[in-house]
């Protein structure tokens, strides 16, 4: 006969149903560590049937400890549950986990010790008892030097994170440079980052666009020039007007407060992924329902 403390145990170390509980113990003649692994094995099978949904929400999350600091995206299907508890805790604990290592690929974070097993182990064991499709899906470890610093943003409870990296410039000056990333978007850095292949392919949807208005090849090409530098200001970090002073550019400001921009982490949750129609008031009730 299992005992009702038994189930209960079982539940809060597990977080499953108190049903499945029962029937794990019952299985494994109240042993608690295998019922453990029975309801993780369960747990796989079940994370299997979520496996095709689409996970788009979720959290942008930054963790900073001295020199070192992780920017990470955890998703989840559902807003409702990125929100939650249970599942705020899953990224603290991914991002202890990877602050503490030196992984570089998804697949050495999901291995790495998290709780009472893996990361991986985790987000299958969460996938289960929440009842969503939950994934890492990506990260950047940073190190800095002694003389450079970090600036952190995070915009809309975790929409979107933001890690700067400067050289030489204080606290105040990478989070401004951040909350202006955030806002503004910029894809790269500087100029030099952006690749041939880009600027090529937008030198000649420029010129095209030139020779359609009618002007001579000459004048196009002079036209190019001029508009790759707008083009530029779109989508680099230093180009950019500053938000909070649109008579300097980005890099101006940094250089005036004595530093250089030597690196840009920006998650925003969810982009370039497919994202489900659904309403408020629908999702609600089916976390209700589960």
């Amino acid at each position: 006969m299992i005992s009702a403390s038994l189930v209960k145990e079982l539940r809060e170390k597990t977080g499953a149903g108190m049903l499945d509980c029962k029937k794990a113990l019952e299985a494994n003649d109240g042993n608690i560590d295998a019922s453990i692994d029975w309801l993780r094995e369960k747990g796989i099978s079940k994370a299997a049937k979520k496996a095709d949904r689409i996970a788009a929400e979720g959290v942008a999350a930054i963790l900073t400890e001295g020199n070192n600091a992780v920017i990470l995206e955890m998703n989840s299907e559902t807003d409702f549950v990125a929100k939650n508890e249970e599942f705020q805790n899953l990224v603290k604990c991914v991002l202890d986990a990877i602050i503490k290592s030196d992984v570089n690929t998804l697949e050495e974070a999901l291995a790495l010790p998290c709780g009472e097993g893996t990361v991986n182990d985790l987000i299958v064991a969460k996938t289960a008892t929440i009842g969503e499709k939950l994934s890492l899906r990506r990260f950047s470890r940073v190190v800095k030097a002694d003389n450079e610093t970090f600036g952190e943003y995070i915009h809309m409870g975790g929409k979107i994170a933001v890690l700067i990296v400067v050289e030489n410039a204080d606290q105040a000056v990478a989070k401004d440079v951040a909350m202006h990333a955030a806002a503004m978007k910029p894809t790269y850095v500087s100029v030099v980052d952006v690749p041939e292949d880009v600027v090529a392919k937008e030198q000649n949807v420029l010129k095209e666009q030139a020779m359609n208005e009618g002007k001579p090849a000459e004048i196009a090409e002079k036209m190019v020039q001029g508009r790759i530098k707008k083009f530029f200001k779109e989508i680099c970090l230093e180009e950019q007007p500053f938000v909070k002073d649109s008579d300097v550019d980005v890099k101006t400001f940094v250089k005036n407060n004595g530093g250089v921009i030597k690196g840009m982490y920006r998650f925003e949750v969810g982009e370039g992924m497919q994202k489900r129609e659904e309403n408020f008031a629908e999702e609600v009730a089916k976390q209700m329902n589960n």
